[in-house]
């Protein structure tokens, strides 16, 4: 077992973790966060994206050692049914959650980008959005609930 200490959407954790446990498993089984989906399990989907010291990564492919002194950010850590975040207001508001699945990954995602680049063009918004795959909505609202979520931040 290996000790690591981290800060979890605002709060400070320490586990005992074991040297292969994947970064996904500590947060749905562990943590009991189950936000952070499993979909493919080899960091094609994006269903498992969470942000680590500002960067979207795939939880899939982090072990969980890798994230000691890390900042983690997960989907439970961005709003909440009372006061949602604005990325999350957006999606609501132009029908981009369909099954819900791929959700959490787009949020966070579109939150990651939104937070270095408050005003991205499309392009920017496609390769932010790139790592996350969605079955259900072709992608349009998806792009249309990033900009409606940029446009609302300038006020």
């Amino acid at each position: 077992m290996i000790e690591i200490k981290f800060v979890l959407n605002n709060k400070p954790c320490a586990l005992n973790v074991e040297a292969n446990e994947r970064l996904l498993d500590v947060l749905r089984n562990r943590l009991g966060l189950m936000g952070t989906k499993e979909g493919c399990g080899e960091g094609e989907c994006g269903a498992c994206t969470v942000i680590i010291d500002g960067k979207t990564v795939n939880s899939c492919l982090v072990l969980a050692p890798q994230v000691d002194g890390c900042q983690i950010t997960t989907i439970e850590g961005v709003g909440n049914r009372q006061s949602p975040h604005p990325v999350q207001k957006a999606f609501v508001q132009v029908g981009a959650v369909q099954c819900g699945f791929c959700t959490p990954g787009m949020v966070l995602s579109a939150k990651n980008l939104l937070d270095k680049n408050p005003q991205p063009n499309d392009k920017e918004i496609g390769v932010a959005m790139s790592g996350n795959l969605c079955r259900c909505t072709g992608y349009d609202k998806i792009l249309r609930a990033v900009k409606l979520a940029a446009e609302e931040g300038k006020g």
